[in-house]
């Protein structure tokens, strides 16, 4: 696999977060306040929920189900009751979209699997 567009960078505002699909697995792409987009597996590790509907802090996106938090770089939990980490994908910005490589997992989370 390659680098894959995903969105325009002008879909996602600064400090939100947006689902996209890539090979049949939810990403979740997240515009940071600084202007930074990451890109972590769309599922939270703790019950299955999605993540881009979750409040974004400085480098971090919560689950609204259970208010787990998870570092955009690392994918590892900051708060409970997650423990295990959501895996991080390699993104970045080229002429103004979002590219993205799932081959590319910067962390050694598993995927979950439905």
């Amino acid at each position: 696999m390659a680098w894959q567009r995903v969105a325009a960078l002008g879909d996602l505002p600064e400090g939100t977060a947006m689902e996209v699909m890539v090979d049949d697995e939810p990403i979740c792409l997240v515009r940071r306040l600084d202007g930074e987009v990451r890109a972590v597996h769309n599922v939270c590790s703790h019950e299955q929920w999605t993540l881009h509907d979750g409040w974004i802090g400085d480098n971090e996106i919560e689950c609204t189900l259970h208010g787990s938090s998870f570092d955009l770089d690392t994918g590892k939990p900051n708060s409970l009751p997650a423990v295990k980490p959501v895996p991080v994908y390699a993104c970045k910005i080229v002429d103004g979209e979002i590219l993205i490589d799932l081959d590319q997992q910067l962390n050694d989370a598993p995927v979950p699997r439905h």
